[in-house]
């Protein structure tokens, strides 16, 4: 297996790890939410209760969809065609975009936790 072959099969095994982790943190933080949402349901009746699990679901999508940004870039790091930095430069816009928002969504859902816990 001449040099450019073995660094190529190595950045495909390192992007299938990398790719797989992100999937990992998504599917642990989706099952964990919603093994939280129905002990608080069953517990509670109150939403302000789901607020926490949502964040926590926020940020295990966060993190997930950090993985799956860096396996796009560990797919394009080796001898890169124009078009996949096209797709490259696309994916991270929409990843980095749907990070923002949930990142926004996050602070504004920790701030109203926090306002609730102080007027108590």
């Amino acid at each position: 297996m001449e040099p450019a072959e073995l660094l190529r099969h190595g950045d495909q095994v390192l992007v299938a790890v990398v790719e797989v982790a992100g999937a990992l943190v998504i599917f642990v933080g989706a099952v964990w939410a919603a093994v939280r949402f129905v002990v608080e349901g069953l517990r509670h009746r109150s939403a302000a209760l789901f607020t926490p699990i949502r964040l926590s679901l926020g940020r295990f999508l966060t993190l997930g969809l950090e993985f799956q940004l860096a396996a796009d870039v560990l797919r394009t790091a080796v001898s890169p065609s124009f078009e996949q930095i096209g797709q490259l430069a696309a994916i991270a816009t929409i990843r980095t975009a749907l990070n923002y928002f949930l990142g926004r969504e996050i602070r504004q859902e920790q701030r109203q936790v926090a306002e609730g816990e102080q007027s108590r």
